[in-house]
Order: C-alpha cells, then structure tokens, then sequence
C-alpha cells in the first residue's frame, strides 16, 4: 500500500436474502393458533418447561414435546438491544428496540420488537404486552403482532427473572 491512501476502514454494501420456509408440524399449529390471535407453547414431559413458539422437542432435555399449552401475549423484557440501523421491514422510529421476552406462560424467550416507548425508557424486568395488527390484516405469520409495548404493570425485579439475567 503506498503511504498516501488511507486504509479502507468499512464497505456498505446492500444485502437481499429471501427465505422459503414452510412450516410443518408444530410450528404449522403454531402459526395457524397466531392467526386466530393465540399464543401456544408446547410443555417438556420431564422438565415441565414450556416452550413458545414450540419446536416439537424440549432443546434442554431432547424429547418430544406434545402437550399444548396457551401462553399469554404479555410478558417480561428479559435482555434487549437497542438498534438504530433502519431495516426495510421495519416500521419503527430509530432508534428502538429488539428484547427478548419472556411471555407469562412460557419458559423460553421469544425475540420481538418494543414499539410505543423511547429506546432509553426500556429495561430488563419492564412488562410488556403485544400490539397485534388489525384482524383484517392477520394471516399465518408471526408479523400479526406489530411489536409489543409497555404496560401500566410495575416492572419484575431482576433477582426473580433468575437465570435470565
């Protein structure tokens, strides 16, 4: 490199990556329940740990999960993120927040957006609830729910989120 140019320190570069997914099985009976405006989760036959959105098999034991079990669309804010990329597919106001969930009724966090909330009012233990999208608009898609947003619930306290934190 001769010393009159500098370094080339980042490329931008747009990406486009298309997926075709389809759904069978439990998540198939997952995303029709979401089109009905229902959360499930499926529970683990020997640790009892419920699972949502279910996968078919417990991932800490490695058995099949068969029971279904309604899970709430409200729930706690376990770890977040705050971005401020802008994204195609994502209508909210930079910068927001991407957090984890985990949703009364179930064991496992999910990843969903935060929306109706500055990005430097979220926290770990703040309890949120899900903005679903018209009932015209819903379809078998986990995108029936917008984001999810405060509620009027006084937050949950670290030290009982246990091993989540």
């Amino acid at each position: 490199m001769s010393e009159d140019k500098e370094p080339v320190k980042s490329i931008v570069t747009p990406t486009h990556l298309v997926y075709d997914w389809p759904a069978t099985g439990t998540q198939a009976a997952f995303l029709e329940r979401i089109a009905r405006g229902e959360l499930i989760g499926e529970r683990c036959p020997e640790c009892e740990k419920v699972y949502c959105p279910p996968t078919g098999n417990c991932p800490r034991c490695g058995v099949a999960t068969a029971e279904v079990v309604d899970v709430a669309d409200r729930g706690t804010v376990i770890t977040f993120c705050i971005v401020r990329v802008p994204s195609e597919n994502i209508d909210l106001k930079l910068p927001y927040c991407a957090a984890n969930i985990l949703l009364d009724g179930s064991d496992m966090p999910l990843m969903g957006l935060l929306g109706e909330c500055e990005a430097e009012d979220v926290r770990i233990g703040m309890r949120v609830e899900a903005r679903w999208l018209p009932r015209e608009e819903w379809s078998n898609t986990f995108e029936n729910i917008k984001y999810f947003r405060p509620i009027d619930e006084p937050d949950i306290p670290v030290e009982k989120l246990g091993a989540w934190v």
